[in-house]
């Protein structure tokens, strides 16, 4: 069976600092895409340098930049990362094995995203295994919908888990991480909002208590140690500012 090409598509703002680790972990891909919202630093050069195809297009929203991304592939296989994720060892070798059989068990694959937090990787809670579909056909799916923040690719087939590890290195800082979450907090509460979601004070009191129980105390976040108190507090604080953010919309306050 011959080999089945593959494109990497990834979208890119600022991330000189991250993209070289990114693309070499996708040596084995036959292509890869970058598309860049106008980054200032020198992120467009360093993947060119690494032998990337880099094109530029206004940022729009999450899913409709990968979207696009996904359109100017050459390849109909597609492997859709973030600039701060890997793939790991493991993980290519079943991408690699997968590949040699044709990928003829599926339309699409999960594997597991494995966050560093502060110098370590967490494996428990919440954060761990947080499974993503990223490796598919696009002929038979894609970043479809209209939610722009949390998106995620639907298939029309079937989809099948590799083993390994998608590394994930999303905070540079805890700033950095309470600044983007602030940001995707409006959002989705703009998206909620737009359609016909409304919060209460349930929302508000218990859904923040509940996320916190659920992924530090019943998926065994707390064996994290103070990493995992600490992005445990952190994200039930962006629950709560969803819903609040939610709230406020309810009432005519907007941004």
């Amino acid at each position: 069976m011959s080999r089945v090409p593959i494109s990497a598509c990834i979208i890119t703002f600022n991330e000189a600092d991250r993209i070289d680790d990114c693309l070499a972990s996708l040596a084995f891909c036959d292509e890869v895409v970058v598309v860049d919202s106008g980054s200032t630093d020198d992120t467009r050069a360093r993947a060119e340098g690494r032998g990337a195809r880099v094109l530029q297009r206004p940022f729009d929203g999450f899913r409709s930049q990968k979207a696009f991304a996904v359109a100017q592939a050459q390849h109909d296989w597609v492997l859709c990362l973030d600039a701060d994720e890997r793939v790991d060892a493991t993980l290519r070798g079943r991408i690699e094995a997968a590949r040699e059989h044709g990928f003829d068990d599926a339309a699409g694959y999960r594997f597991a995203r494995l966050s560093e937090y502060f110098g370590a990787f967490l494996r428990h809670g919440n954060a761990y295994p947080d499974r993503v579909l990223r490796l598919f056909d696009r002929r038979r799916g894609g970043w479809r919908g209209e939610r722009e923040i949390h998106e995620a690719v639907s298939i029309d087939g079937p989809v099948r888990t590799l083993e390994g590890n998608l590394e994930h290195h999303p905070y540079r800082s805890l700033s950095e991480q309470l600044a983007k979450q602030e940001r995707y907090a409006q959002m989705m509460a703009e998206y909620q909002y737009a359609r016909g979601k409304r919060a209460g004070l349930r929302h508000i009191l218990l859904n923040p208590w509940w996320r916190f129980v659920r992924g530090y105390v019943l998926r065994g976040g707390f064996l994290d140690g103070w990493r995992g108190l600490l992005y445990a507090l952190v994200r039930v604080e962006y629950v709560r500012r969803k819903f609040l953010k939610l709230w406020l919309l309810e009432r005519g306050y907007r941004p």
